[in-house]
């Protein structure tokens, strides 16, 4: 009993390896972070010392400049709001889709597993395209509606493959056989028992779902028309490509005109990393929410297919 008390004594190659592994994190870390880092002093840094070069360790003449013209400018406010529709509805559906389908197919008595199964993963392999994609969204009178961002992402297959391996793992058909003998339905049984079990899982597929739906830019700017209904991340991209156009029809224009477009082209630059934080607050909150459960529900619903 003293014995093992004791203080394991560590040789000096332990010392050694333990110190370069520290040293080589804490480079990597440092790495990771510093453009974050960079981001947040750029936000509150003066436009001119940001463009000169001259913001890298600490903010430069203090200021919320990027952030007020930020909430001046509406269609940021109504596009981070559209954002937030898109990421809670959009969510909300994948789930309500991802999670009765992976219960399903986990279950041996279904007769047709193998085939729902195999028909899902052939479209993780092969996808009609962008074009068909499209006329797809447009025939079905999705085109330039808020729903068209959502409906035709309702189901994951990978994130389906990753419940139903949870499902399988954790829902036993020993627990479901005894529910049944109580005159326990499948759907009782997965709303009364399944879901309550499953909420390592249900963390994952929310951080998942949530962080695509949030980051997602692409889609929006095929089937989105009108501006009012733009995410965040769309608005983000036309105040760059704006900035770029305007810089360039300054280049022809005087030199007054000139020296006018580049502190307007500082201003968006800090704009933008005013953006940039706040586009990535909800992410941020929604993490350390969910971290406990990352692990466990990434583990448990991938060891096997």
């Amino acid at each position: 009993m003293n014995a093992a008390k004791k203080k394991v004594k560590r040789s000096k190659e332990d010392v050694i390896f333990d110190t370069i592994i520290f040293i080589i994190l804490t480079i990597i870390f440092l790495i990771v972070a510093y453009p974050l880092y960079f981001i947040i002093i750029s936000s509150i840094s003066a436009p001119e010392a940001v463009a000169g070069g001259k913001v890298v360790l600490l903010p430069v003449d203090i200021n919320l400049r990027g952030y007020q013209e930020v909430s001046k400018d509406s269609r940021i406010m109504r596009s981070f709001l559209n954002s937030v529709f898109y990421t809670v509805c959009g969510t909300l559906i994948n789930l309500a889709v991802t999670l009765p389908t992976a219960y399903a197919l986990s279950r041996s008595k279904f007769v047709l597993k193998k085939f729902v199964t195999t028909f899902y993963l052939i479209t993780m392999f092969i996808g009609g395209g962008m074009i068909p994609t499209y006329l797809i969204v447009q025939k079905t009178g999705l085109l330039d509606s808020m729903w068209g961002l959502i409906i035709p992402g309702a189901l994951g297959v990978y994130n389906m493959i990753v419940a139903r391996t949870f499902f399988q793992q954790n829902i036993s058909e020993e627990l479901y056989e005894a529910a049944e003998i109580d005159g326990c339905s499948h759907a009782r049984f997965f709303f009364s028992i399944a879901l309550p079990l499953s909420g390592a899982i249900i963390a994952i597929l929310v951080l998942y779902y949530g962080v695509g739906h949030w980051n997602a830019y692409f889609n929006a700017l095929l089937y989105m028309q009108t501006e009012e209904k733009f995410p965040l991340q769309l608005i983000l991209r036309s105040i760059l490509v704006q900035n770029e156009a305007q810089l360039g029809q300054a280049a022809s224009t005087s030199a007054a005109a000139r020296e006018a477009a580049q502190q307007q082209r500082q201003l968006v630059e800090l704009m933008k990393y005013s953006l940039i934080i706040i586009s990535s607050i909800p992410v941020l909150i929604l993490y350390p929410l969910i971290q406990k459960h990352f692990v466990k529900g990434v583990m448990i619903g991938s060891v096997k297919g």
